[in-house]
């Protein structure tokens, strides 16, 4: 019966790995429109995400980009935060981030235009 669980368990977590999507989500901003994705299904430690910005239809490639993912402190666990700064790689921004635990993670993604203007955009992730 032992082993029979131990199997069941395996079975299900690898069901839940096989099944688990990128992220893809969008927004938008001060008539700025935002595509928020990662690279592949999220995992416990480092993972990539991209960004791409549009206005008007054209993609904006020289604005700056930052993003904070964040989870309250509850009971028994601290506040935890991880901030990285965007690179330009081809026309999407590439931001590394480490989330240390699964759980629902926040986010802040801010972007600064070339006119100065900084643009916020909350949102949140499933890990």
């Amino acid at each position: 019966m032992k082993s029979f669980l131990k199997l069941f368990s395996i079975l299900i977590l690898a069901f839940g790995i096989a099944n688990a999507e990128p992220i893809s989500q969008s927004g938008n901003k001060n008539g700025y429109d935002v595509k928020f994705t990662s690279e592949k299904s999220l995992v416990v430690g480092q993972n990539s995400f991209f960004v791409q910005i549009f206005k008007d239809g054209k993609q904006i490639t020289n604005a700056k980009t930052k993003i904070k993912f964040y989870m309250p402190e509850m009971p028994g666990m601290p506040y935890m935060e991880f901030k990285d700064k965007g690179k330009l790689v081809g026309d999407k921004y590439k931001l590394d981030v480490n989330l240390s635990m699964s759980g629902t993670w926040q986010y802040q993604l801010k972007f600064k235009t070339s006119n100065g203007e900084v643009h916020t955009l909350r949102g949140s992730v499933n890990l």
